[in-house]
This record gives structure tokens, sequence and C-alpha cells, in this order.
């Protein structure tokens, strides 16, 4: 089986990478594929010729699409939609990373697949319409959606993932505020990765909510990040409208994984644990 990753050089696309090893035939970013431009997408498909795709390539700048939503909705939506359309006419699964941020938060209890999408923002509204356009090309597909993933290889444009970025000004002696009133399930890219394996050689359909085990505040995320790294430094809980960010982001959206366990997939360990290896490791 013959596998391309876009995004290669993000947390999920280079966790992805490196598990998949040799079996990786193209491992690229935007300066080898524009997924932007069904042509660019058409040319490397047909040199690769992959058996699967997956697209972990996306603009993740939430208060950023808000001011222009136009990359956000070049990036998540139509290009995913050009991915599609190129990965059906040469019969390629396409595997495409969805969010959490699709969701409104009013739910109050873990969201499942069949919960109507409301998203709060530019950003969620990209990433919905992005997996509408998947599943409406009509080819082979897996949609994922997860949340709040961290990892080695964060967004350069905010200077890391969210655990790099409370850590590294911890120990810079900078003022930690942290929102205390969103909870969502922290997820670790390498985790997600080897699900999303696991979930192509078992032939997992359609739409799948993947996330680590358990629940948390990016409070509570901040603090327990700063006590496995041994970094003593207060974290004042703040609320959302505190912070003033441009975005609105969903106050819930805890990701329920019962459809992908009923498929066979072990429950994912809990962030916890998977926090501690990643700033042990």
């Amino acid at each position: 089986m013959r596998w391309a990753v876009t995004g290669a050089a993000g947390q999920l696309g280079r966790a992805v990478v490196g598990l998949l090893g040799p079996r990786a035939a193209w491992a690229g970013g935007r300066d080898e594929m524009d997924i932007r431009d069904p042509a660019s997408v058409a040319g490397v498909l047909d040199r690769i010729r992959p058996d699967v795709v997956i697209n972990a390539a996306a603009f993740n700048d939430v208060d950023g699409a808000e001011a222009d939503p136009g990359p956000a909705m070049a990036v998540n939506a139509v290009g995913a939609g050009h991915l599609a359309r190129e990965c059906r006419a040469r019969g390629a699964l396409l595997v495409h990373v969805s969010t959490d941020y699709v969701f409104d938060g009013a739910k109050r209890e873990p969201y499942r697949e069949e919960d109507c999408p409301r998203p709060l923002g530019v950003y969620g509204v990209s990433k919905l319409a992005g997996c509408q356009l998947v599943a409406a090309a009509g080819g082979e597909h897996l949609i994922v959606r997860t949340s709040g993933v961290f990892g080695a290889g964060g967004s350069r444009v905010k200077g890391g993932s969210f655990v790099e970025r409370i850590v590294g000004r911890a120990r810079a002696g900078q003022k930690l505020r942290v929102v205390a009133d969103q909870v969502f399930s922290p997820t670790y890219a390498p985790d997600l990765a080897a699900a999303i394996v696991t979930l192509v050689e078992g032939g997992g359909p359609g739409l799948l909510h993947v996330t680590n085990s358990g629940s948390c505040s990016w409070h509570e995320l901040a603090v327990a990040a700063l006590k496995i790294a041994g970094v003593n430094a207060p974290v004042e809980p703040i609320r959302a409208e505190e912070l003033g960010a441009p975005a609105r982001r969903p106050p819930y959206s805890v990701l329920s994984n019962d459809r992908a366990r009923a498929l066979g997939l072990p429950p994912l360990r809990p962030w916890r644990d998977a926090l501690a290896e990643f700033l042990r490791g």
C-alpha cells in the first residue's frame, strides 16, 4: 500500500510520516503540492500513484480567519475538495482530518458523529465545508474529527503547539493567563496518527471521532504541562471573554469515540499519559 501525506511538516503530518516510514511514498508541503490548485494535486498524484492520501494540511489560524476568511476557505474547504475529486478519479482513499470546532458547544456532553454541526467562527465553517466537499465528491474517504492536537512540529506562526508555548513562556518568566471555561479532549499527534493508520488498514469508513481519553480545560492542560515539565509557575484561570480573541470557540467540544471503538479501534490512552510522554520524551 502506497501512502501520501500532505502537511508533512505539521504536528500530525510529521507523526504520520514517522509512523509509516518507507511506506510513505510522498510526504510534502505546499511547495510540492498546493492543494488549492487542482493541477498541482493531479500532478503529484499521477507521479506518486498512492493508494491512500492523508490530508494533514490545514489553515489553523483560528483568529486570523475571522479577519480574512479567504485563506482558511481556500485550504480547509476548497483544497480538501480538490483532493477528494482527484483521489476519486484515481481510486485512492482520502483521509481528511477535521475538528471539534464544527460544533457550538451547547450540548454539554460528548458530541457524536450524527450531531448537527453549528460552527461559531470562520475556521469551523471552513473545516465543515471541507468535510462536506470530501463527502460530496463521491470517492472512498475517511473523515476523522479530532480535538486540541499537540506534538512536535506545531504551528510556526503560533510558535509551536499550545503545550510548547505554555512551557516556554513559563520558563521565560512570562505571566500566564489561560482560558478555563472551554473544555475539550487534548489529542497527542502520534496517538492520532497510529489510530488513523489502524482505521485505514481495518477499513474504517465514513466519519469518525478520534481523540485521547478524558477531557479538560485549556487551563487544566497548562497546569498539567507545567507540573510534568517541572516548571513552577502560576497560571491564572480566566474566562474566554476576558481573552478578547476575535474568534469564538465552543465552550464544550468533547467528542465521543464510541463509533471508532465499535469498529475495533482501541481507546486512545488518557491525555495526561500522552502529555507526559511528549514532555519527557
